[in-house]
């Protein structure tokens, strides 16, 4: 028996003139309410920001307190909704700071929204920006609240709507059939293309990449050639790279079947393979491993993560919301080399034998701190023969 619980929430801003107003959807002068409903029956009552389509998807919580736009161009929130955790998101409005061409998230949940940013590098406001992408949101919803129900009963589907008439028990079913499709394909570039440099080439395999990935390879030297994920394991190799870097991506990683087989052929050469995220959790499948769904997974910029190697703790950027069992990996393919502080869950993998180390976090921030950058550095010495 699903219990409806509304939480009701007057959401406002306060105007230059410091009077206290609700927020208004641009152009229109309509305050207009908006719901969350979770598939265990409870409901959040806040106002409508960007599109006001109904949208359907799994709600995930991200921690950053900062880099909202990173987040929300961030490819592997394909298939999600992300409650934001900060009370204030948009402040500093829309910057140059964008990890993709395009938002990924198919909803958008705040507590509050600016709607008058500040800052030299704005290029305009949040609210609009979600309005141009298209990607339904809501404001005023406690997000305190909703974050604590997502820690204890797990991850769910919900809903985002401006149906004040909406039945219930038909949006649950509809919230207990949904089902998170092929983003992978979705999120990876359609045709491969090249980042000039003059040091070592990397095949870059674009699972559902963030920029930085590769703007941190190509500052140090490297032309990056970036590729499709389907791509066969026969093309990367006849390219004939320096270095092979796994890139992260949405969805669940055992969905991707044919990708593991190619990986599988990857892992058969002597090319030095450096895998992040989904792409970590592929190449543990790709010999033998498995990966299990976390109760809500690690989304966010202060996550510690410890190098079993050197026995020091960094503090790394995640967005994930699977891991791989390491009990599942054969201690002669491959031995644990980072484990999370908080959880002890699998954070990284060194394959015995092979010039191939993986993590689960993200060296390459964007946002988050640039702790474990020295990563990208031993994957240059790999690529040199040191």
């Amino acid at each position: 028996m699903y219990t409806k619980a509304v939480v009701h929430v007057h959401a406002a801003f306060f105007c230059g003139d410091g009077r206290r107003r609700p927020y208004q959807r641009k152009g229109t002068g309509e305050h207009m309410k908006a719901f969350l409903i979770l598939e265990d029956g409870t409901v959040y009552t806040g106002t409508s920001i960007g599109s006001k389509r109904e949208m359907i998807s799994e709600i995930v919580f991200n921690t950053s307190m900062t880099g909202y736009l990173e987040v929300l161009t961030d490819p592997s929130y394909a298939g999600q909704a992300v409650v934001m955790t900060y009370p204030l998101i948009g402040n500093y409005g829309v910057t140059p700071d964008m990890e993709s061409k395009k938002a990924w998230p198919d909803g958008y949940i705040v507590r509050e929204i600016s709607r008058m940013p500040s800052n030299f590098r704005c290029e305009g406001s949040l609210l609009d920006f979600l309005c141009e992408q298209d990607i339904p949101g809501i404001a005023g919803v406690d997000t305190r609240t909703l974050t604590k129900r997502l820690r204890e009963k797990g991850t769910m589907n919900g809903m985002i709507t401006t149906n004040q008439e909406y039945d219930l028990q038909e949006v649950l079913t509809r919230l207990k059939a949904y089902r998170i499709g092929d983003v992978v394909s979705e999120a990876s570039c359609k045709e491969k293309y090249v980042i000039e440099g003059k040091g070592p080439r990397v095949a870059l395999m674009d699972f559902g990449a963030k920029n930085n990935i590769a703007r941190s390879l190509n500052r140090r030297g490297c032309e990056v050639t970036v590729y499709p994920a389907h791509t066969s394991a026969a093309e990367l190799i006849a390219s004939r790279p320096d270095g092979i870097m796994l890139s992260n991506g949405p969805g669940n990683p055992e969905a991707n079947t044919s990708i593991i087989e190619e990986i599988r052929k990857l892992y058969d050469t002597d090319i030095p393979i450096f895998a992040i995220c989904l792409g970590h959790q592929l190449m543990a499948l790709a010999n033998g491993g498995s990966t299990y769904k976390l109760k809500y997974g690690h989304r966010g910029g202060n996550h510690p993560v410890k190098d079993l190697e050197n026995g020091r703790v960094y503090i790394s950027s995640q967005n994930h919301g699977y891991a791989v069992d390491a009990k599942s990996m054969k201690p002669e393919v491959a031995k644990e080399a980072f484990v999370n502080v908080n959880d002890g869950t699998n954070e990284g993998l060194s394959y015995v034998g092979k010039k191939i180390f993986t993590v689960q976090f993200h060296p390459e921030a964007c946002p988050g701190p640039k702790d474990s950058e020295y990563l990208f550095e031993r994957f240059m010495e790999m690529m040199k023969g040191e």
